[in-house]
């Protein structure tokens, strides 16, 4: 007889969904087929880090719901991160970042470009979109996006991101939180 509990398997699937997600993620239609993405997987000792990378700008910045996200982080056994470049489009006509043109903005660098953060909201779709076809308990966080740049984990010239832990609890432990 051959038994195999969850609990054996349990990590190997969320590490292969988020792998899955990854690639969701960069398939995810691109403005002018412009691809500005930087995708990585936290696992492990980062998430900690992370975690406590999270804490020091809740505690430095008085931000509540950055000290809540530190410790639900911890209930990840993966977390997917996705950033942005900031490039304008080359547009001579557009103005959604708030500039008349992308020749008014790039006097600007670090404006985001509306489709870089378009191309990300679209990554992120995709990618938790898979999670949920998975059944693995997911949420985006902000907090997570903001400290990975803090430590520079996705390189110096990823300059929007989000995060998204993934677990597969009785519970999800990124909802319902206090």
């Amino acid at each position: 007889m051959s038994i195999t509990n969850e609990s054996i398997i349990k990590n190997e699937v969320i590490i292969e969904v988020a792998k899955k997600m990854a690639v969701a993620a960069r398939t995810a239609p691109k403005a002018r087929g412009t691809d500005n993405l930087e995708i990585i997987i936290i696992e492990g000792e980062t998430i900690k880090q992370l975690s406590d990378k999270m804490l020091e700008i809740g505690t430095l910045h008085d931000i509540h719901f950055f000290l809540r996200d530190a410790k639900n982080i911890l209930n990840a056994n993966a977390i997917l991160v996705i950033g942005s470049r900031i490039k304008a489009q080359g547009l001579k006509y557009c103005g959604m970042c708030g500039f008349e043109s992308c020749e008014e903005k790039n006097q600007y660098p670090n404006t985001p470009c509306v489709f870089n953060t378009h191309d990300l909201g679209l990554a992120i779709g995709s990618a938790v979109s898979i999670a949920m076809e998975n059944r693995i308990d997911n949420r985006v966080m902000y907090s997570i996006g903001k400290a990975v740049l803090d430590l520079q984990l996705l390189g110096s010239d990823i300059k929007v991101a989000l995060g998204i832990p993934l677990s597969a609890l009785a519970k999800n432990p990124f909802f319902d939180r206090m």
